[in-house]
């Protein structure tokens, strides 16, 4: 008789992975093994072990991954300045590849011959987790149940409620929702429909604005080489940072995206975003930056950023791409040391100060007042050399650029104006 095999599966104890035990069992034929991983936001282990042995699971395996999570995925994608479409802070993003390498470690250990996700067909998850396990494990059978089951959410909820599995949404709020240290994701109902604003009760971590406190806090946060490590110059660990400046943040109504972004697979979705950390700390990090930084080390930054946020989006943390642009962000982060102070009120959170060691800011030359030491005369032969190309052009050039080119083109110079003495 040969031995049955296992499967490793991504369980959230949410309504998707607690069907996908069953579902697996019935349509494999396989014994599951869930991993939990924390990475923030997991309250009970034992329920959600509980939960899955119930639900049919062979075992259930738990892994407090928060410092694995905060040392190696959020921090440097902080110090990376990434944000998806200038918005999403990837909060769920980062968090795949990490579980990904957790299931590959399990099913590995466990003797698996094949690994599970509750990611859609239509959605970016899937590629982060196949892609990773392809890297990583390429031995791996990959299992996708809602990529095969064609259930709508409606349909998955009655076939939980069908086999007696215990979930904790229903037909009338009906929201997926994705949490982690960094932040939270909710998708479903409603949300769907970007015209509607999001109810209320979809925000966990943050306050409406209305019911913000009217008196301003400000807020103090020390950066180490691009890492924050201290609040009000207290010397804290990044959960505790991340934990304590989520909550002080969210008590200002600050933490709240409404965003319609451009999935990997080419269709756009209506996202809603909960990050107050991340909403506080990436201004805070940019505004070091642009006090420790060279001109051109910014502008590079920029487009750093949006390719390193990319590559987090699009499922490609475990490539060389990465680790390419993670030497760059490493050393460039070097200089980015010094404290910036943050003003929290009513959902908005304003940098008033910044100050470093390391600080390019040089008073003597930009002030006005009588310590003045910039030379101004200087400046006319820098003027003359850095207009001589377009001053030639303008001779050469100048009725051109007063009729336009192109169907819709207006001129660059305005017709002469008119006016009566």
């Amino acid at each position: 008789m040969s031995k049955k095999k296992t499967v490793v599966l991504a369980y959230s104890g949410g309504l998707d992975t607690s069907v996908a035990i069953k579902w697996i069992q019935e349509k494999y034929d396989m014994d599951v093994i869930t991993l939990t991983a924390n990475l923030g936001g997991v309250d009970d282990f034992t329920a959600i072990k509980e939960k899955a042995l119930k639900t049919g699971a062979k075992k259930a395996v738990a892994i407090d991954a928060r410092e694995q999570f905060v040392e190696y995925f959020i921090f440097p994608a902080l110090r990376a300045g990434a944000l998806y479409e200038n918005v999403y802070p990837l909060a769920t993003a980062l968090g795949r590849p990490l579980i990904a390498k957790l299931l590959a470690d399990v099913a590995v250990k466990e003797g698996a011959d094949a690994v599970a996700h509750g990611s859609t067909g239509k959605g970016n998850d899937q590629v982060r987790f196949d892609v990773s396990l392809q890297v990583l494990a390429p031995h791996l059978e990959v299992i996708a149940p809602l990529r095969e089951w064609n259930m709508t959410r409606d349909d998955a909820i009655k076939y939980a409620q069908k086999n007696n599995i215990p979930i904790a949404v229903n037909v009338k709020k009906p929201y997926s929702i994705d949490e982690n240290l960094w932040g939270r994701s909710i998708e479903c109902g409603v949300l769907e429909d970007p015209w509607v604003e999001p109810p209320e009760d979809v925000y966990k971590w943050s306050r409406g604005v209305k019911d913000a406190p009217d008196e301003p806090e400000y807020v103090e946060i020390g950066f180490e080489q691009g890492v924050p490590v201290s609040l009000n110059g207290d010397k804290k660990s990044g959960i505790d940072l991340i934990e304590d400046l989520s909550r002080i943040a969210g008590k200002h109504g600050i933490g709240r995206i409404d965003n319609l972004e451009n999935r990997l697979i080419g269709i756009k979705s209506r996202e809603i975003y909960e990050a107050p950390a991340a909403l506080v700390l990436f201004p805070a990090h940019k505004a070091l930056e642009s006090l420790v930084m060279s001109k051109d080390s910014l502008r590079f930054n920029e487009v750093v950023s949006a390719r390193y946020a990319d590559i987090v989006y699009n499922g490609l943390w475990f490539s060389q791409f990465h680790q390419d642009l993670a030497a760059y962000v490493a050393s460039n982060q070097r200089v980015v040391t010094g404290v910036v102070r943050v003003r929290l009120s009513k959902g908005s959170c304003v940098v008033v100060g910044r100050k470093s060691d390391n600080s390019l800011y040089n008073r003597s030359l930009s002030t006005y007042d009588s310590s003045d030491t910039f030379d101004h005369k200087a400046a006319i032969g820098f003027i003359k050399l850095y207009g001589l190309s377009p001053k030639i052009q303008g001779k050469c050039q100048l009725d051109m650029m007063k009729t336009g080119s192109g169907a819709n083109a207006k001129p660059v110079v305005p017709p002469e104006t008119e006016y009566e003495d």
